[in-house]
């Protein structure tokens, strides 16, 4: 059967304290809302509609940079998730299938608890997960019969007895999609909050003879951020996820705890990664490779046996093929750095490319911008660029060409030739000293005036 997602992601998030849409803050270096977006793809939905509200603008775009085409409904007003749900009937005009409705707010949810709920859609018109909770709280509680859940209550509405319910709602919800509208239809706003429940939907499909079940999640699933600090708990858990994943994938982490993950970090068997290294959104490492410590890499690709490090950049668009080898205060952007290239030493390269074999020596820099284009910089095979070399972009260096330490490079140098471009040096014999005494002199002459 086919399945359609609906992803509430409409609310304010007043208690963030932030003019950022609570579920645009970002957790594992992707929005919150990415996660949700990322593990609901995993279900190959028909069709993925994001329920906006505050910040719509935002929201809509960051959802389309995850989905292009994913559809936007919007809730002009707040009033409950039953209302923000049926904004996205239109959207889901003449689909016929399942739809999950999740939040872009709570991350942890993961596939195979999305595919048991679905499992459970064949013995029941509604499902709904839960959770049993360490501390209740203030969540709303599931009142089972048996197999059958009965009702929803929530906290503000709840008896003693129902309080005393440690099942809990953790307000996803799978379910035929034209049922769940048409049990919507029937959700009214007499509540102690005065607002439209989704929760309602379970009595409502009770007291028309359906089926409604429920399955369970750890409680550490259904995790939402609602607060600064909740959402600093959050990253604390994803990163002990990661680095979990990490080990079970055969990737060797030195001082993991020091280690930091973004959503889409994809690492190697084999590969190494040493302490206080940080990885940005949209980087892969293969297997073999060594990322020393206090790394920082964000958008790039590092090939099997390459070796970046200690204390390296590498930004987006950076390639580095197998066994090459990127060394201690380099910082590599939008560049392609070949295979078995050395690039070992304070150096900077951008928009450039750096044949096989070739040895960038300590202290060049590929001058790429001029102020307002940026330019590249083409570099041969085993070539020998000499240390404090400032390449000029646009420039071409040929294969096997050399240059000599501290020169400005402005013209192409051709294959195999070494091209030097600095003043010549003139010694003045005896002179450092007659200036040094010079300057000493004026110096005292100074302070005996003051």
């Amino acid at each position: 059967m086919s399945v359609s997602l609906v992803i509430l992601a409409a609310g304010l998030g007043s208690r963030m304290n932030s003019d950022l849409p609570k579920v645009l803050h970002p957790l594992g270096g992707a929005p919150l809302l990415a996660h949700a977006l990322r593990t609901g793809a995993q279900l190959s939905p028909e069709r993925v509609v994001v329920v906006t509200g505050h910040g719509a603008e935002a929201v809509a775009k960051a959802a389309r940079a995850e989905d292009p085409e994913v559809h936007i409904a919007h809730q002009a007003e707040q009033l409950g998730t039953a209302h923000a749900v049926a904004q996205a009937r239109e959207a889901l005009g003449g689909f016929k299938g399942d739809a999950v409705i999740l939040y872009g707010d709570t991350p942890f949810v993961r596939i195979e608890t999305l595919e048991a709920m679905r499992e459970a859609r064949e013995r029941h018109a509604v499902v709904v997960l839960g959770f049993e909770a360490a501390d209740p709280g203030r969540y709303g509680r599931l009142v089972m019969d048996g197999e059958q859940l009965e009702r929803i209550v929530e906290y503000k509405d709840a008896t003693e007895a129902d309080r005393a319910i440690t099942l809990c709602n953790s307000g996803v919800v799978c379910a035929d999609a034209m049922t769940l509208f048409e049990l919507i239809d029937g959700v009214g706003n007499e509540n102690a909050a005065g607002e439209f429940y989704l929760t309602d939907i379970v009595a409502i499909a009770r007291q028309k003879g359906l089926s409604v079940g429920a399955v369970r999640c750890d409680e550490a699933e259904t995790l939402g951020i609602n607060t600064r600090a909740e959402l600093a708990a959050a990253e604390a858990a994803f990163q002990q996820r990661m680095r979990a994943e990490a080990f079970e994938n055969g990737v060797n982490l030195i001082a993991p705890e020091t280690i930091h993950f973004a959503l889409d970090t994809v690492i190697g068997r084999d590969a190494v990664v040493g302490p206080n290294v940080v990885f940005g959104p949209g980087v892969t490492v293969e297997t073999d490779a060594t990322i020393r410590a206090f790394c920082h890499l964000e958008g790039c690709h590092v090939s099997r046996g390459a070796t970046v490090g200690p204390f390296a950049r590498l930004r987006p668009d950076a390639y580095l093929a197998e066994h090459a080898h990127v060394g201690n205060f380099v910082e590599i952007k939008n560049a392609n750095i070949e295979e078995g290239a050395k690039v070992n030493h304070l150096t900077y390269i951008g928009d450039a490319d750096v044949g096989e074999g070739t040895n960038i020596g300590a202290g060049t820099i590929t001058c790429n911008y001029d102020g307002v284009f940026k330019h590249r910089t083409v570099i041969g095979k085993n070539a020998f660029i000499g240390s404090n070399t400032m390449l000029v972009a646009p420039v071409k260096v040929g294969d096997r060409a050399m240059t000599g330490s501290g020169s400005v490079i402005t013209q192409d140098v051709p294959a195999e030739a070494l091209a030097i471009a600095r003043a010549r040096q003139d010694n003045k014999p005896g002179l450092a000293v007659r200036l040094m005494d010079r300057l000493k002199a004026l110096k005292a002459s100074k302070k005996k005036e003051g």
